[in-house]
């Protein structure tokens, strides 16, 4: 035992309080750098293996010793795992609260609730849509402490941006008075929806009176066309990408906007261009025909809007604007007309979509309820409902009639960028940057079918609305007597194909189309050259129309379609 050449080997002896002793003296000559190391063996005594090798009595043996520090930072390092995992499950929740929160869009009352907060107004280089960002990063974290505190947060008020109520209380819905034009629109609305709805339901109930071979002949007639869909025309419409494409009410012009700002007229199928319009200082994002574009009887024959906040009412015969709709405080990604065409719509990145009177050139609503920017809006065909959509990953649809929001779209994972109604007015579909579609039923309040539509973010989807006269009469305005035992001629045929069929575009630069009902892909048409921004089907159901980023627009056709 006393040999200096067993010492650095202990086999032997009750010598309980010696290593204990030594361990106290290596914890006090590691360094710093060795604190996990000195932490396992301050923990040895706690460990049933080390008691048992101090036992007196017992063998003591420093390589066991060497096993038991390891299995102790082992143990750390998973608690160390485990610490970085809750940490990012905190932000996921946190992140998940922040959505629904709502914040201003006035920049300056997203001011005064930074100040109201102890917060700086304004950091160095931030603009209005970073100070939204962060005052809602600022409320989710208090939202998160009041929930650890044991409070539930409900929703903020539009003037102090936080109603504290306990957990069982539900979510109250608040209004806002609007003004004696909006009362007016709603009950201008409200008469002229009801009328279309019931003009639309007995055409339905009359097309029940269609024999079933009739109907399935039909189908697989608009089968066989829609499989020969080939390319027929291709133009380089502008310097930069093209970022959206509407055909006219009469199917025989195209509008294109364009990133630089221009908007271009363009006649069809010969793709010459007939009217260059010229507003916009930043890139289009809307455009939308008036129903009774170029007959006389409107004024206003479309509306634009655009990346530098503004919107435009324009004449097809003037180069300029004849009017301007102010009031976005941020990019106006999409426009609309109502079917009535007494009135416009728009989806803006401030958060918000607002109705306005296209007469007067006023806002008349002005509604938020989305947690971030919308990107999508769509009327009804009975005028009745607007649907929205946005970078939330949330559809909504509200009732113009009583402004209320009747239903939510959800079921995506990513943002929505492009919505349209069925033409039967119950059916919508949603495509998203998950690569899929959604179907949505008003009747069932759901979706009832999801379509893998791409292999990359769906930016537009369009239904075939059929309007192929020279009244350009919606598919709800249409009329029809067939009875069983009568042919149904080709104008009646094309009717009767309204809502049947739908387009989508996507990134991965392909327009796929799609059979309702059955919900299967019958044709993917490829011809653009990296992505496809927008799609639009004519009224007649002549042509498919799409723009993309290798600044073309290019026109599909089936050989044998028909042309009304």
């Amino acid at each position: 035992m006393g040999d200096s050449t067993r010492r650095g080997r202990i086999r032997y002896g009750t010598l309980e309080n010696e290593v204990v002793a030594y361990a106290k003296r290596k914890r006090e000559e590691e360094d710093d750098d060795d604190a996990m190391t000195s932490t396992a063996v301050d923990s040895l005594i706690d460990i049933p293996e080390a008691a048992a090798a101090v036992r007196p009595g017992a063998n003591i043996d420093l390589d066991q010793i060497d096993e038991i520090l390891d299995e102790s930072q082992d143990q750390q390092l998973n608690d160390e795992a485990l610490e970085t995992r809750r940490r990012a499950m905190a932000e996921f929740d946190r992140k998940r609260i922040a959505r629904t929160i709502a914040v201003p869009t006035n920049d300056m009352q997203v001011k005064e609730a930074l100040r109201k907060y102890g917060h700086p107004i304004c950091l160095f280089g931030e603009d209005a849509g970073d100070r939204r960002d962060r005052l809602r990063y600022i409320l989710s974290k208090q939202a998160i402490e009041r929930r650890n505190a044991g409070q539930e947060d409900i929703s903020a008020k539009e003037d102090d941006m936080e109603n504290e109520v306990s957990s069982d209380e539900e979510k109250e819905e608040f209004y806002t008075e609007g003004s004696d034009m909006l009362l007016q629109a709603r009950q201008n609305i409200a008469r002229k929806s009801l009328l279309h709805a019931r003009q639309r339901v007995e055409q339905q109930q009359k097309d029940c009176q269609v024999d079933l071979a009739t109907i399935r002949q039909l189908r697989e007639n608009l089968v066989d066309q829609l499989r020969k869909y080939t390319i027929v025309g291709s133009q380089v419409g502008d310097s930069r990408p093209l970022s959206r494409i509407a055909f006219s009410p009469d199917s025989s012009q195209v509008l294109v906007g364009s990133w630089t700002g221009s908007i271009k007229l363009w006649d069809i199928p010969g793709c010459q261009m007939a009217q260059l319009y010229r507003g916009h200082t930043d890139r289009v994002g809307g455009l939308s025909f008036h129903p009774q574009a170029g007959q006389g009887d409107s004024r206003v024959d479309f509306a634009s809007g655009a990346s530098d906040n503004e919107i435009f009412l324009w004449s097809l015969g003037k180069d300029t604007p004849i009017g301007q709709l102010k009031g976005h405080q941020s990019r106006v990604v999409h426009v609309e007309h109502h079917p009535s065409g007494d009135y416009l719509g728009s989806a803006s990145y401030d958060g918000s979509w607002r109705l306005w009177d296209i007469a007067s050139e006023k806002e008349l609503l002005l509604q938020e309820g989305h947690s971030r920017e919308v990107f999508a809006l769509r009327f009804q065909c009975d005028g009745s409902l607007v649907a929205t959509a946005g970078l939330d990953g949330i559809g909504r649809v509200w009732d113009l009639r009583s402004g209320r929001s009747i239903m939510e779209l959800e079921g995506h994972a990513k943002e929505i960028f492009g919505l349209d109604w069925s033409p039967n007015g119950y059916q919508l579909a949603t495509g998203s940057a998950d690569n899929t579609m959604h179907i949505f039923d008003l009747r069932k309040i759901a979706s009832i079918h999801q379509i893998p539509a791409h292999k990359s973010m769906v930016t537009d989807v369009r239904y075939f609305h059929f309007g192929g006269n020279s009244k350009a009469q919606t598919s709800c305005d249409m009329d029809m007597d067939v009875s069983g035992d009568q042919s149904v001629g080709d104008h009646e045929q094309a009717r009767l194909c309204s809502g049947q069929y739908l387009a989508s575009a996507s990134n991965d630069g392909l327009i796929n189309i799609w059979t309702a009902g059955d919900w299967k892909l019958q044709k993917s048409l490829a011809g653009h050259v990296g992505k496809v921004l927008s799609v639009d089907i004519a009224r007649d159901g002549s042509y498919i129309a799409s723009t993309g980023f290798d600044k073309t627009f290019k026109l599909w056709k089936a050989d044998d379609i028909l042309q009304l």
